[in-house]
């Protein structure tokens, strides 16, 4: 009997659905984490992680918010590095600390969001102050953290305090970190007060959009993460053995914010993919297995 062409075409379509499927959807689905010993896979915006364990909703010097995502997993050094931070946290006035995004129980890309938070080594940290860390589920979903940055992105605000520079010291001070990001804002904030000594801390705090109400850390790759990838150039080769407080810092506040006319003489650069738009095959091997694992 002759089959005819359409009912072909229909019974292949599932099959290439499911050789296609974003791996966004394929990471999100996942509850829980591989039964697999912890490992770093790929790098921080491509890339997976095996072996995650999960920040424990509350603790004695922390809250995870935004329970509703389950994005509180990380690598035990994640894990680890949190809570070791907010302990410190209640050592400069704070209470402790309001933990956001780390990464999915697999990692992997996310359904929304992030670009990067895929290896569970990147972790935002709020910006606000904890009054309380009894927080229901309920107002972890509602309330919202603070910007330290002004309007006209030029510095920083009334929120801005000394225990944020003072927590943001101790928490790039730790050897397991390779860099933090903040607005450019609170960089030329706390460069004012640089000295030599803070050199080998403050080279760590970088710059970047979109960090006025969290600042972000991000883990080196750790023992036993063969499969991770450091994340080039190196902090040190960015700020070439300085701190980072120079005239490319101003540029963030100058020609970023207010730039100069000029004549397009070239096409504009080719649209990079988002991370969301990432099939399996764009991922590194070994996330099949990360997937696959019970």
């Amino acid at each position: 009997m002759r089959i005819p062409f359409f009912a072909l075409t229909l019974a292949v379509m599932p099959l290439q659905g499911t050789a296609q499927s974003l791996a966004n959807q394929l990471f999100g689905a996942k509850a829980m984490p591989s039964l697999q010993a912890p490992e770093a896979i790929g790098s921080y915006a491509n890339g997976c992680a095996a072996g995650l364990v999960r920040l424990p909703e509350t603790g004695p010097t922390w809250q995870a918010m935004r329970l509703s995502r389950d994005r509180n997993w990380g690598h035990p050094e994640a894990i680890a590095y949190v809570q070791e931070l907010s302990r410190k946290a209640t050592q400069i006035g704070w209470n402790g600390l309001y933990i956001g995004d780390i990464s999915q129980p697999r990692g992997g890309p996310m359904t929304s969001g992030h670009a990067s938070h895929q290896i569970g080594l990147d972790i935002d940290i709020w910006m606000l102050p904890p009054d309380r860390l009894n927080l229901s589920r309920a107002e972890r979903e509602s309330i919202s953290s603070i910007s330290v940055r002004s309007n006209d992105q030029r510095g920083v605000n009334a929120n801005w305090t000394r225990n944020h520079h003072e927590l943001l010291k101790q928490a790039a001070s730790d050897p397991r970190v390779d860099r933090i990001f903040v607005a450019a804002a609170v960089k030329i904030e706390m460069c004012k007060t640089a000295t030599r000594a803070d050199t080998p801390w403050l080279q760590k705090i970088r710059p970047a959009v979109g960090h006025n109400y969290h600042f972000h850390v991000r883990l080196k790759c750790p023992r036993g993460s063969n499969n991770c990838v450091t994340q080039t150039p190196t902090v040190v080769e960015l700020s070439k053995g300085g701190n980072g407080c120079d005239e490319t810092l101003q540029w963030w506040v100058t020609d970023f914010l207010d730039p100069p006319k000029r004549e397009r003489t070239e096409p504009p650069a080719p649209r990079r993919r988002h991370p969301r738009e990432f099939t399996m095959s764009d991922l590194p091997a070994q996330c099949q297995q990360v997937l696959a694992s019970n």
